[in-house]
């Protein structure tokens, strides 16, 4: 039986540096001394091919056109290869992790991303577990096929879906949670794989990959006090096509005359706005409240579970595809790749 083959992206991140031993300053790896620098991963039943961005990127620089570069790269190479494990900066990984997942229509390899709080390099680093362990689950398969048909994040002995994570901390190595949907792996003495929780695609057809992304959106967290003049000249920017509305718990905002008849205005022209919660766990669920009630009537679109990553990532992805203001919104509140309940 052939042993599978893992093609590792390195776009950039901690994950990625080693330690001057003289400076003390950070600096890239070069990943074609990856089996020199780290020999553990020789163990691993499968072949590792590696390719890096030719400009290394800090996280905090990535951007739509980064992810196409990302998508290009498993595009090229997805005949050739069983996974695809990418290396990141932790701080917008969630994002590029659901842009992803929309961007690679009927995936059926798993595209797992990962990174580290420390280098490579660092004695004490998370880097060489989250590393090795990536690639053990892309290398998974069953009858021949691959195990996991998504794009995942892996960190701190955690498989999440992509689009269901967001970053929690800055300091800890458990840096990641999906606390609207359960693991799709656990790490231990055993790699246990919950099979019930992960994505099941249409294997027949073929990858389809997305190249266009519109970033003319706007994120708004409310706020106590928030003012009228300042949502009316952030709604009225040039060019707008979409608004993230992050409300108070199960999606409610405030009932003021001045603000709903604002959003119902923008509505009107025909630019879609998301309810999303700033909660990091839990549902929008719009009319439970009378402070939601409203929301509903003027045609508010439900971001139901959805985390902001992936609300912002499947706004850029769905204003490119020409929906009539209806379809958008049935659409958006339609779960895509796993992203969001359905109920």
């Amino acid at each position: 039986m052939n042993k599978p083959n893992i093609l590792l992206i390195y776009t950039g991140g901690t994950i990625g540096m080693i330690k001057d031993p003289e400076t003390g300053v950070l600096r890239s790896f070069e990943f074609d001394n990856l089996l020199v620098k780290i020999p553990e991963l020789k163990l691993l039943d499968c072949i590792i091919e590696t390719t890096s961005f030719d400009e290394r990127l800090d996280s905090s620089n990535m951007n739509p056109k980064y992810w196409i570069q990302i998508a290009e790269i498993i595009e090229k190479n997805y005949p050739s290869f069983d996974g695809f494990v990418v290396l990141h900066g932790s701080d917008t990984m969630s994002y590029s992790a659901s842009a992803l997942s929309f961007m690679l229509e009927d995936l059926a390899k798993p595209v797992i991303f990962t990174g580290s709080q420390l280098p490579i390099g660092d004695l004490r680093t998370d880097a060489k577990e989250n590393l090795i362990t990536s690639i053990q689950i892309a290398s998974l398969q069953k009858d021949n096929k691959p195990i996991i048909k998504e794009v995942g994040l892996y960190f701190e002995y955690k498989l999440y879906r992509g689009n269901r994570t967001t970053k929690i901390n800055a300091e800890h190595f458990e840096a990641f949670t999906s606390l609207n949907y359960p693991d799709l792996a656990e790490s231990g003495v055993h790699l246990k794989i919950n099979y019930p929780y992960l994505l099941k695609p249409d294997t027949t057809k073929n990858l389809v990959v997305h190249k266009e992304l519109d970033t003319n959106i706007v994120l708004v967290k409310l706020f106590p006090g928030i003012s009228k003049s300042l949502l009316q000249n952030i709604f009225s920017t040039q060019n707008l096509k979409g608004v993230i509305l992050e409300t108070y718990g199960a999606g409610n905002c405030t009932t003021e005359d001045w603000f709903i008849t604002l959003l119902k205005e923008t509505i009107i022209k025909g630019i879609h706005i998301i309810n999303v919660t700033q909660c990091s766990g839990g549902s929008v669920t719009m009319g439970e409240y009378e402070t939601s009630i409203q929301l509903k009537k003027i045609g508010v679109i439900s971001g139901k579970d959805i985390t902001t990553e992936a609300a912002v990532t499947k706004l850029m992805y769905l204003l490119c595809k020409n929906y009539s203001s209806k379809d958008f919104k049935t659409v958006f509140e339609t779960a895509l790749r796993g992203e969001m309940s359905q109920n």
